[in-house]
């Protein structure tokens, strides 16, 4: 039954302060808990989340959603936004968002692991988001990450490609032009530094390298595992200087080409003269290390562009095509550390 206020103003449903109270935190707390625009103690947010369900509280923007048709909020979810792609396309997905009048909600996942994307998909229950746009979501699978029914959803780069519509990078068609231009400068084979084992985008380039060697009669070498940081490049390319007839690397990234190139120098081993490597993504720095790397550029921007349409155009055709599938392009910038081999 609806209760009145000390003014006789009729209250319908339960407040934030009531959430508050349950919880036992502050109304700001729940506050920033509806909106994610502040961090909050997992531990709270768990604390907030549980009392909105018992209470079926819904944050004040839903009740203005509900007037005016939209939150003008396009959530953005991802594991790590600080490595470098996910960084580069959050830019860009920001970007063209604000251009259409959009705001973006982060919404991050703290480990790769099932039970955290079922979390996330928790709290996206209660986010006041028009749209979700997730990028690289390496982990997530349709059954761990049960999202609302009917959200306007865009993914890139990882296992919800075919399930929701998605933007991906031509993964494919950039392997092989790293592999095949280092095999066309007379290399015998190309060794590669493959990202981690749990990444889609690592899985597609190795698997194409593969695929190359093997097409050219060659058998694949065994591949280096890195982590895409520059730190695990410099480990492995530890052990590649030691094997003199070692000639060509193809790293899955360009922090892992950086890390390798550092390696080599200090072993003695120049680059391109005695070994040529090759990176893939084509940030900015490449462009100014010593020599300046060869590399397979992806343009990030837009990709992050991309995904952004693809959710406004759901949002204003009502319309959920999980088949529509945008493959952008990919380039192979030669610059200086390629060269035949010695």
């Amino acid at each position: 039954m609806p209760t009145t206020t000390g003014r006789g103003r009729r209250k319908t449903g339960p407040s934030i302060e009531d959430v508050a109270r349950l919880a036992g935190v502050s109304a700001q707390t729940v506050s920033r808990v509806s909106t994610g625009a502040e961090p909050v103690r997992e531990e709270t947010r768990t604390r907030v989340l549980a009392a909105m369900d018992q209470l079926g509280y819904s944050p004040n923007r839903a009740a203005r959603a509900l007037r005016n048709g939209s939150f003008g909020t396009i959530g953005l979810l991802a594991y790590r936004f600080e490595r470098t792609g996910e960084a580069l396309t959050t830019e860009a997905v920001v970007q063209a968002a604000e251009a259409e009048d959009y705001s973006v909600t982060l919404l991050s996942v703290r480990q790769p692991v099932a039970d955290q994307w079922e979390h996330a998909a928790h709290r996206l229950s209660h986010q006041a988001v028009d749209a979700l746009v997730i990028i690289r979501a390496e982990q997530a699978t349709p059954e761990s990450l049960a999202l609302p029914a009917g959200m306007a959803v865009a993914v890139s780069d990882s296992r919800l490609v075919g399930h929701y519509p998605s933007v991906v990078a031509d993964q494919v068609q950039g392997s092989m032009d790293a592999t095949r231009h280092l095999l066309e400068l007379g290399h015998s084979t190309v060794h590669h530094i493959a990202g981690p084992d749990d990444s889609e985008p690592a899985l597609v380039r190795s698997a194409t390298w593969q695929r190359c060697l093997a097409e050219a009669g060659i058998r694949p070498p065994e591949l280096w595992r890195g982590d895409w940081t520059a730190g695990s490049g410099y480990e492995a390319g530890l052990r590649i200087a030691q094997d003199p007839s070692i000639t060509a690397v193809y790293c899955a990234n360009d922090e892992m080409a950086f890390g390798l190139m550092r390696a080599l120098y200090e072993r003695g081993r120049r680059v391109p003269d005695d070994v040529s490597v090759i990176g893939f993504d084509g940030i900015t720095l490449s462009e100014f290390s010593s020599p300046p790397l060869t590399t397979v550029r992806q343009d990030f921007h837009r990709v992050g562009r991309e995904l952004v349409q693809l959710v406004l155009d759901q949002l204003r055709s009502k319309e959920r095509r999980p088949q529509v599938r945008v493959v952008v392009p990919t380039e192979l910038i030669v610059r200086g550390t390629t060269a035949p081999p010695p």
